[in-house]
Order: C-alpha cells, then structure tokens, then sequence
C-alpha cells in the first residue's frame, strides 16, 4: 500500500473514531426498540437521523416504501453503497445482530465520506426493511434501487469471522389448511379437520427428507393450530422456507415441498392455501477481488478468519443481499461478536450490545469503509 492509500485509510479510520460515540448511541437505540419488517418506523427514522447529522441528502421513504431510505454525499462518478438492516425477529428481538448492521454501514460511510471527493466518488447507504424473510431489498430492486450502484456491501454479526457468504436461496411460504369445524365429541362427523391436514403434511415432509441433498433445507413452524380440544380446526396456518444452494434447485425441490402440503389436503379434504410471503431469496454472487480487500483489511485490524468450521457455518443463512448481488458487484461478510451463541437465540441479541460488540461495531465500519476507498481506488 502506498503513502497516498495509507493516508487515506488513516484519514476514513480517525473519522470513524471521532463518531464512535454516535455510532454506539445508534446501535443501543435499535436494540432496545426492536422492530419487526415493514414496521422500522423508529429505526429508519434513527438511522437516516445520524446520517444527515453528518452531511448525507437523506430521502424518507425512498421509491414508495416507508421504512426505506437512502442517504446520498458527494457527486463522483464511481458509487459506493453500504446497506443497512434494522428489523428484528419476532419473540427474539436483535438476535440476528441487525442492530450492529446499521450502525457499521453508517459508520463506514461516514468515514468514507472524508476522502469522497479526493477518490472521486459518490457514498450511498441505502436503508432496506424486512430482510427477516420479508424480501425488503428485493422490493427496492423491482423498484429500480441499486441500479445505480458500482459496488454494494455490509457486514453481518455473527459467532466468528467468515469473509465469504455462501447463503442458501429461498422461499417463504405462508401454508393455510381450511376445514369445517364441528363439536369433536358430539358430531366429529361433520368436520373437517385442518389441523390433520397439516399433521400429514410435516410426516410426509420428514419422510422426504431422506431423500433431500445436503444442499436442500426444509423448516417450519405452526402459527395456528386450531381454538379448542373439543371444536375440530376449521383454520390452520403455518410459515415454512425451502432452502437449496441454488435457485435451480430451489424450484425443482418446491415442487416435491409442495406435493407433500398436497397430500394433507388430499387426505383430509381441507382446502390447502400456500402463499409468498415475498419473492425467493437467491443465492450470492461474490465479487472476489473486493472480498480479498475485505479480508486483508479485516485483518489488519487483528480480525482472525482461522476459526471453527461449525461456528462459521452462519455464512449459509439465506439473505435478500444475495438478489442485489446478481445485479451489483457485492460482498457481504460476516464478523464475529463472540461468546457461545449463535444467531437467532436470544442470547445472541445480548452478544449484540455491550463492550464487545462496540469493538466489532468499529472493526466492522473501519473494514468496510477501507474495503470501498480500495475498490474505488482500483475502479475509478
């Protein structure tokens, strides 16, 4: 690295430190108030907040979408894009870490802000809703978002730090079983039973597995089972995700993930009703050269990427970012917070906050705003 770069990156780094107060308030602020998709109204308002603080032309909502945003600095030709997450998941708050995901985007931004003129680009961040299985960024891209991006990136809490994501693709389903219902003592010959329906469905679910690849994933859970031991279920209702390494073969295992919802229908004589709970979810397409920036930076920073093949499994989760990824050159790494827990436990949300955390938080926003000054270096 020559003295110009190392200046550079000298320059973004005390940036970042000088809002490392601001940076944590953020990220507190989302943790204590988690919001579910399509409903971050106080934390989009939040995070968009800091960044107009810091000179960013803020649009709220952004292409229709309320808890969207995207705050705009400088006039370069080359456009960077830091992405921010917010939402939380239901009964778990922040324990998927999305409340670190802001704030490291913010915070890369921020800094990279201070040599944007001098690099000869333009700094984005562009706040997306509902990745929870809402799609929020697949939304934004039939709405024209990203479009005018030359490279997107974020960085994802997790366990351990994995530079490369590997994210399965994926649907969201919404299944409904619909019956009649009828007194289950008195005339149990007049039902029909939802509930059955949906009993048949996850034996022939957990039967199909045997036959499922290791690069195929099926879960769910029932979100309604029925009112009452003594009335047959009139309504049952479930959310399900079929996962596979590709979108390819996503479609032809949906086929058999369907035929086994069938069959409960079938046997019992409820009407089945399955439902996108938002577009699928692709697989992700790394810009190499850039996670190569991202890893050497990390490092720098005494990352360390040797860690326990189990614990690094989390770069396999499913991400909205992986759609952004087939239009715009994209990296998304994962990095580590520490401790026993893993994402989507409760106690992982604990891991999220704390004195730790805010070392990630400036680790993170230090690699990713060092990354983007040296793929614009390389590409204006």
């Amino acid at each position: 690295m020559n003295d110009a770069a190392t200046a550079v990156k000298d320059r973004v780094a005390t940036r970042i430190a000088e809002v490392v107060p601001r940076l944590i308030e953020l990220s507190n602020s989302l943790h204590d108030d988690p919001e579910l998709g399509w409903q971050e109204f106080h934390s989009s308002a939040a995070v968009a907040e800091v960044l107009a603080e810091h000179g960013f032309t803020i649009e709220r909502p952004y292409l229709g979408l309320e808890t969207a945003f995207r705050a705009t600095y400088g006039t370069g030709e080359f456009t960077v894009g830091f992405l921010a997450e917010y939402d939380a998941l239901p009964g778990l708050g922040h324990a998927c870490g999305h409340n670190l995901i802001a704030a490291m985007s913010v915070g890369g931004a921020i800094g990279l802000a201070e040599a944007a003129a001098e690099l000869g680009i333009t700094v984005e961040v562009i706040g997306t809703p509902a990745e929870e299985g809402g799609g929020g960024k697949i939304e934004l891209l039939d709405r024209g978002a990203f479009t005018e991006l030359d490279f997107a990136l974020m960085a994802h809490p997790a366990p351990v730090d994995v530079a490369e994501a590997e994210p399965f693709a994926v649907t969201h389903w919404h299944v409904e079983y619909t019956g009649r219902a009828a007194h289950a003592a008195a005339y149990p010959e007049r039902g029909i039973n939802a509930n059955d329906g949906f009993l048949i469905a996850q034996v022939a679910l957990g039967l199909l597995r045997q036959q499922l690849p290791n690069t195929v994933r099926v879960h769910g859970v029932m979100t309604n089972g029925g009112e009452a031991p003594n009335a047959i279920p009139e309504k049952t209702e479930g959310r399900w995700y079929v996962r596979a390494e590709t979108t390819e073969e996503l479609l032809a295992v949906e086929k058999k993930v369907i035929n086994c919802f069938e069959a409960g229908a079938l046997a019992t004589g409820a009407q089945l009703t399955i439902t996108p709970e938002s577009r699928r979810y692709s697989e992700m397409r790394t810009d190499e050269a850039a996670l190569e920036y991202y890893r050497s930076n990390a490092e720098a920073l005494g990352r360390n990427f040797d860690v326990d093949p189990v614990a690094a499994t989390m770069n396999r989760a499913s991400t909205d970012m992986g759609n952004v990824s087939q239009i715009v050159d994209a990296i998304h790494p994962y990095i580590g917070v520490g401790g026993d827990a893993s994402n989507h436990q409760a106690a992982f949300a604990e891991s999220c906050v704390g004195e730790r955390a805010e070392s990630t938080l400036i680790d993170g926003a230090t690699a990713l705003a060092w990354t983007a000054a040296d793929v614009s270096v390389q590409r204006v």
